[in-house]
């Protein structure tokens, strides 16, 4: 059985920028929603989404090297997008 990437969640969570995170970008919704995903290249898929969202919104600085953090606690390569 594979690994599942993480969250992008970096357990930050404060809801500003129109009902996005500071950190992640995502909504409460996207949230959600991240959870549901359950095939890899879907998860693979909104990740990628959500780096386009953060460059539209404008990207928390920290976020890739906290999520590239979260990764190597799960046992998971970082996917290629994140460096983005």
């Amino acid at each position: 059985m594979s690994k599942k990437l993480p969250s992008p969640c970096v357990d930050v969570c404060k809801y500003k920028r129109q009902g996005h995170c500071i950190a992640c970008s995502m909504t409460k919704t996207q949230k959600k929603l991240f959870k549901s995903l359950k095939k890899e290249e879907h998860r693979a898929a909104f990740l990628e989404m959500l780096i386009a969202q953060q460059l539209y919104m404008g990207k928390y600085p920290a976020w890739p090297d906290m999520y590239a953090r979260r990764c190597a606690k799960k046992g998971v390569s970082v996917p290629k997008v994140v460096g983005v």
